[in-house]
């Protein structure tokens, strides 16, 4: 037991030394991330030879993942905001909703988006849109992030296709009922997206992030054409298409040798999708193009970098964290008492807050809680669809420091730390909460 409350005071010294040292000591994140990350290993007793390899290992994991996805998308940014086209899709986005709602405009992208994408590739993809909307509409920079990162969040760990609650339903024995498993999490998600722009759209109004200072930019769309609407949005809306065309042939075909798997397979990894997405920005260069490109580019590595190496620390912290078993251990001291449909949940959050990774969460939480259904009531197939949704919701509860969405938020929404844990980290608290209601209260008529 002695061990459990070391482990836990580990997780709890890690992250007030991350908040303290990135607000009061004025710190960069990537050495406070850093410090913590020893910092815990140290006090969980792990060898010092143990605590630089996972170190390593989890820097290096987390830019395998996502690192390249990282510099296309930047590149693929940057390219659309000199060219005038990031001003186009704002133009068509206003068009489509009008100029009073674009923070729920950017929530529902999210909540669309992020059904076949991963969350932390579509805030890449979706962040020149976004940062266009704000110079466009003069609206909160933090109200849009946050309704963005929390629409994206919502479907993230609700609804399949995504790995994690596909896994979760898998685990539980209703993989052949995923269309249950949709429908619900497809409701769910709408409620939990809903509370995130309601949060985003209080919080927008209270804090404030260097994008909200930022000077509009030198691109005058009286005097200098724009781009047509349709190159303006092939380099977003391509590696978008593709990523879903990807994870629907996954989940539906039988055949992994045709030519058609392989190249759908091949063209959606998210990496093949942004690297064709940034081919289609060159379409997008008029005049001088080799001398723009180059220039462009340049640009958009250099801006990449400072979030390549926070989020790779970020990524370093979690792997640490995750080494020691804190989510693991508190996991197993839960899962001795009876609540409900509000077991599942507590354990996902536990696993999540301490760990950093939703679909960990839910693949860890899903195996441990199967076998405990029929105690808990729910072993019918609405019961697990049910249980799929609660895990879902405890996985999204809460986004903070050794998870790299709040990095990839935090980074490209221009936060500081102490905003992204009051704006992002605090959404997602509530996301959960309401979430875990939602489903409590369908459980009292399914």
């Amino acid at each position: 037991m002695n061990q459990h409350f070391i482990l836990l005071g580990a997780l709890f010294v890690a992250v007030l030394f991350i908040i303290l040292g990135t607000t009061k000591l004025k710190m960069h994140p990537f050495l406070v991330l850093l410090l913590a990350t020893y910092g815990v290993g140290f006090m969980a007793g792990m060898p010092a030879m143990e605590i630089v390899k996972i170190i390593t290992d989890g820097f290096g994991s987390i830019m395998a993942y996502i690192g390249i996805v990282i510099i296309l998308g930047t590149i693929i940014g940057t390219i659309l905001e000199r060219s005038g086209a990031a001003i186009k899709l704002a133009e068509l986005v206003i068009r489509l909703i009008g100029k009073k709602y674009p923070a729920l405009a950017m929530g529902i992208i999210g909540y669309i988006v992020s059904i076949p994408v991963f969350c932390d590739s579509a805030f890449v993809i979706l962040s020149s849109l976004k940062k266009s909307l704000i110079q466009k509409t003069g609206k909160s920079a933090v109200a849009m992030s946050i309704a963005l990162s929390t629409g994206l969040y919502a479907t993230h760990t609700l609804v399949p296709p995504t790995p994690g609650p596909i896994a979760a339903a898998g685990n539980l024995g209703i993989d052949k009922q995923l269309g249950m498993v949709i429908l619900l999490g497809l409701l769910v998600s709408a409620i939990a997206m809903m509370t995130g722009y309601f949060w985003a759209s209080y919080a927008g109004k209270h804090y404030q992030s260097e994008e909200d200072r930022e000077l509009q930019p030198e691109i005058d769309a009286n005097r200098r054409q724009l781009p047509s609407a349709f190159l303006s949005t092939l380099p977003i809306f391509l590696p978008i298409l593709l990523i879903a065309a990807r994870s629907i042939v996954l989940l539906v075909t039988n055949n992994e040798t045709s030519t058609g798997y392989q190249l759908i397979n091949f063209m959606g990894d998210p990496v093949n999708a942004l690297f064709l997405g940034l081919f289609a920005s060159f379409l997008l260069l008029k005049g001088n193009g080799p001398g723009k490109l180059t220039r462009w580019v340049g640009e958009g590595i250099q801006a990449s970098a400072s979030i390549l190496i926070i989020t790779g620390a970020g990524g370093a912290f979690g792997a640490m964290l995750k080494a020691t078993h804190i989510g693991d251990s508190l996991g197993t001291l839960l899962s001795d008492y009876q609540m409900g449909i509000f077991l599942p949940f507590i354990i996902a959050a536990t696993l999540k807050t301490a760990q950093g990774s939703s679909t960990v969460s839910l693949v860890a939480t899903s195996a441990l809680i199967a076998p405990l259904l029929p105690g808990l009531g729910l072993d019918s197939a609405t019961g697990k669809a049910l249980t799929v949704m609660a895990i879902g919701a405890g996985a999204m509860t809460i986004s903070h420091a050794n998870d790299s969405f709040f990095w990839v938020v935090t980074q490209f929404s221009k936060m500081s730390v102490a905003t992204g844990y009051k704006t992002h980290t605090v959404a997602t608290f509530f996301q959960g909460m309401v979430s875990i209601l939602t489903v409590y209260l369908m459980s009292l008529w399914l």
